[in-house]
This record gives C-alpha cells, sequence and structure tokens, in this order.
C-alpha cells in the first residue's frame, strides 16, 4: 500500500543484493544555499539559514553530551533546531508514534540517560528530564525579527556529520501491532531526500526545489513528515511553514499565506477532509500524499483544485520513500533515485514470493509487506499489502481494497473495514464503520453491494461521529478494535 503500510522488520537474512558503497566523507547538515535564503517560515516571518544554524549551534549549548533525545516539539522549525542540535553533538533522536505516558516510559527504559524535547503540554505527564529549549529557538519567527539582526556579515559556520550517524529512530505506526523501532543513518537519510527532491522538481517543471515553500499538515515526527518537510529543506533547497495545520481554514490560511512557489505536503484524509469543505484553495505548485492509498478520483479532483500535478509516494517507516507516481494519470509507480526491487521466492514448490527494495539509499536489502506486479527492476503496480488480505467464506480481498470502495460512495466523508479475529466455531463477517450524516444504512447497503463480493458486504454499519485516526491520518488495528469494543460489537454464532 501506498507509504506508511509497514511491511516487516529487517531480518538479518537478507537476500544478497546490491549494497551502495557508503559515504565516508562528512555530510553537510544544510545542502548549498545563500545564508539568507529561507529555510523555515513562521506566521509569514522568514527564517534564514543563517538564522537556522545560529539555533542550533545555541540548542546544542544546552544539549547533555551525547545523551538521547525524544523530540516532540510540534512547532516544525523548534522540532528542526533540536533534531539538528542533536546530530551536530553525536546524539540520537527517538521519533515515537505517540506521546503516551505508556510509551515514553517504554523508551526510558530502553535508551538511559534519555531527555525529553517538547514545545508543549505533550510528555507533561511523563517521568523524563526535560531539555531546556534555546530561547533563540523559541522567540524565531516573532515579527520583530523579520528584519536582519545585524548577522548577516557574520561567517556561516556549516557542520559536517559523520554519514554513519545513526542520526534518528522512527517507529513504525502500530497500524499492522506493535510500533517497531528502526534507526535510520545520516547518510541514509540525505540520499533519500536528494533523490525525493530531485524527484518533485521534475514533477512542478523546475530545476530544483529552491525557493520552493513546503505546507505539511504530517507532523515531523513520522517519517514522511520528516523527510518531506524537514529533510526536504536541509537537504532539497527547499523551506518548510513552521506550523501543522489540521483543519482546512488553517490549511487555507497556512498556504495563502506562503510565497510562491509552494507545495502542500498532505495525507488522503486530510486532503479530502480539505476538499469537502468547500473552501476556495490558494492555487500551488504540486501537491503531495502518503500514509495510506489515494485513490485516481479524489487525485484527479485534488488537481483539478489546486490546478497543480498530485504525487503519491509508496515508502514504509522501514525503507523510507521508494516510489512515486502520478496518481490521477497513471497506476504504474517508478521507484527513486538507484532504488530497485524484485521479487525471491521461498524454498519449496509451496514458496511464498516475497518482494525486496534495495539500493539507492538502502543500507541493506528490506522486505516489503506488499505483493506487486514487476515491470522490470525500476516500474511496479501494487496489488495489495500481503497481511492485508481477508479471506471471508471461502473468498480473498484486501481491507484497502473493501476502504477504496466504501470511500467511493456519495455521501462518505470516511470509514473503514473491520474484520474480527478468526474465533474458533464462529461466523466472521466484517463491520463497516462510517463517517456518512444524512445517509442510510440500507443505501450503503446497496452502494457496496454493486461493487464487492457478497461475501465481504458487512454484518454490521456502525455510523460513528469521526474515526480514531492518528496525526497523520492512519487508522491502527488496536484503534479499530477498540471501536469495536465501544460499540459493542461481537461475533455471530
Amino acid at each position: 500500500m501506498p507509504r506508511g503500510h509497514e511491511p516487516g522488520s529487517h531480518r538479518d537474512d537478507a537476500p544478497a543484493a546490491h549494497r551502495e558503497t557508503p559515504m565516508t566523507e562528512g555530510i553537510a547538515l544544510l545542502a548549498p544555499r545563500a545564508p539568507d535564503a529561507p529555510l523555515a517560515w513562521s506566521r509569514g516571518v522568514p527564517i534564514d539559514a543563517r538564522r537556522f544554524l545560529a539555533d542550533v549551534g545555541a540548542q546544542a549549548a544546552l544539549l547533555d553530551g551525547t545523551a538521547p533525545v525524544v523530540n516532540l516539539c510540534a512547532n516544525r522549525y523548534r522540532f528542526a533546531v533540536v533534531l539538528a542540535a542533536a546530530w551536530t553533538r553525536g546524539a540520537p533522536t527517538l521519533l515515537p508514534p505517540n506521546a503516551l505516558p505508556d510509551t515514553l516510559s517504554r523508551l526510558q527504559a530502553a535508551w538511559p540517560g534519555l531527555v525529553l524535547a517538547s514545545d508543549g503540554a505533550d510528555g507533561a505527564a511523563c517521568a523524563l528530564p526535560r531539555l531546556l529549549l534555546a530561547p533563540s529557538a523559541l522567540a524565531a519567527g516573532a515579527r520583530a525579527e523579520a528584519a536582519t539582526d545585524g548577522r548577516a556579515a557574520a561567517p556561516v559556520d556549516l557542520p559536517a556529520l559523520d554519514p554513519a550517524l545513526p542520526a534518528a529512530c522512527l517507529f513504525t505506526s502500530g497500524s499492522t501491532g506493535e510500533p517497531q523501532p528502526h534507526v535510520k543513518r545520516w547518510g541514509a537519510l540525505v540520499r533519500n531526500a536528494r533523490a525525493g527532491a530531485e524527484r518533485l522538481a521534475a514533477l512542478a517543471g523546475l530545476p530544483d526545489l529552491a525557493g520552493v515553500t513546503i505546507v505539511a499538515t504530517v507532523p515531523p515526527q513520522h517519517s514522511y513528515g520528516l523527510e518531506s518537510s524537514v529533510m526536504i529543506a536541509l537537504q532539497g533547497g527547499a523551506s518548510f511553514d513552521a506550523a501543522r495545520p489540521f483543519y482546512p481554514a488553517d490549511i487555507v490560511a497556512a498556504l495563502a499565506r506562503a510565497p510562491r512557489p509552494r507545495a502542500l505536503v498532505t495525507t488522503p484524509f486530510h486532503l479530502r477532509t480539505l476538499l469537502q469543505a468547500g473552501l476556495d484553495l490558494p492555487p500551488v505548485d504540486f501537491v503531495l500524499s502518503a500514509t495510506a492509498p489515494l485513490s485516481p478520483g479524489l487525485a484527479r479532483e485534488a488537481e483539478s483544485r489546486f490546478g497543480a500535478p498530485m504525487l503519491e509516494i509508496y515508502g514504509s517507516t522501514e525503507t523510507c520513500q521508494v516510489a512515486s507516481r502520478r496518481t490521477a494519470h497513471e497506476e504504474t509507480w517508478r521507484t527513486f533515485g538507484e532504488l530497485q526491487v524484485h521479487a525471491e521466492r521461498a524454498p519449496g514448490a509451496a514458496g511464498v514470493e516475497r518482494f525486496w527494495a534495495s539500493g539507492g539509499h538502502l543500507e541493506a536489502p528490506t522486505p516489503l509487506a506488499d505483493v506487486l506486479q514487476l515491470d522490470d527492476s525500476r516500474h511496479f503496480r501494487l496489488l495489495g499489502r500481503a497481511n492485508d488480505i481477508i479471506q471471508v467464506a471461502g473468498r480473498r480481498s484486501s481491507l484497502a481494497h473493501l476502504d477504496y470502495h466504501l470511500h467511493s460512495l456519495p455521501g462518505v466523508r470516511d470509514g473503514a473495514f473491520w474484520l474480527p479475529e478468526d474465533v474458533p466455531d464462529a461466523v466472521v463477517r466484517t463491520t463497516v464503520f462510517v463517517v456518512a450524516p444524512g445517509v442510510e444504512a440500507a443505501a450503503l447497503l446497496a452502494g457496496l453491494r454493486a461493487r464487492v463480493e457478497p461475501a465481504f458486504l458487512p454484518r454490521r454499519i456502525v455510523f460513528v461521529d469521526a474515526l480514531p485516526r492518528a496525526a497523520t491520518g492512519k487508522l491502527s488495528a488496536q484503534a479499530l478494535a477498540e471501536l469495536a469494543r465501544a460499540h459493542g460489537d461481537a461475533h455471530e454464532r
């Protein structure tokens, strides 16, 4: 499935395949850019690269050696300052999928000396020692500081980082089970960001992303948010808006104040909500989507409303971005940079075929959780996630395929199919949770009956005000199971 549908954890028994020669020289924190060029924007005020580097230095001075940092800063600029400061000190950064006390307690037990960086209430209930944020970073973007402050002529000290630095520990979202940690090294993050920037510039018809302003609805703690807002600024020449707008009016306001060329980095959930709000949308130069499947219809509507091309990314926390496609016009995915995909069948006549990604920014061949139809090593079609396949009454389908048809029904704002775990002697049937004000259950069932096989028609349709989606728009298996329990769902016998 498109990016964010995590494959299984990296295995030590990965097949022998292409391994890119690692970078051995230090890689600058920022790709070449003018020191006074904007790297970020805060409430319409530009923050240039010179100011950013000064704030990084001030923040680094407040770090305790190489103690690991869990970075929960909601403001994207402060997040980037803390992140870069930790990197310059050689300290790893942890980016958990949530800020729940239980999650943070588990991290504290696994990472001795862990400190918390937060610019809000996130993490307030945990016992982690709190990192003092540099006052200059906290104040960055205030309107009084829009003008230069006398540093324009000062030399710029650009840190170079070891490519082998374990820069970020990302975690799977938990949409398919317990969140799993995956460490990303600086060199791999850089290669990934540069490949993504090249693809996006080509989409927008630009020579590069210099001067492009990114407005992102995705938190920077998520791998997609990190790659496509912060890293694409540090290593791709773009700049990012410090806010993370969620509601349609806030997204429109953030786009309107961002200078062009500008782009929206979002998710299908946020995009659908925005388009349904009926607001006048500012023109953009491209739109980027990931974390969940994007329907061709939604992609076409987005391109029409924004007057810009839309790109969808396929990837995962384990692999980072793997491939992209312009969903409104094509089914085939094309890999990034020198990355390739291939299939291997397990030994034996009944061996199961698995798909792997290798080369490019990947340090080792990494398994994918999806079933692909390969055109060649750089082009493929996506058939479905391997662990998304369900079987009912001897028939096979995927939950993503069913959700796609549910979202295509008139009046459906959001929705998801759910299948209980198999229970002996139980007749297992799907349940649908749906946000569809004013729509009758009979109309929904009739619409589904015309689109999906009878075996997968829901035994029960539950209308809800909202689905328990995470900030990225994802629905975890645990959240759906808890929603089912809250609505008294049980097996039919």
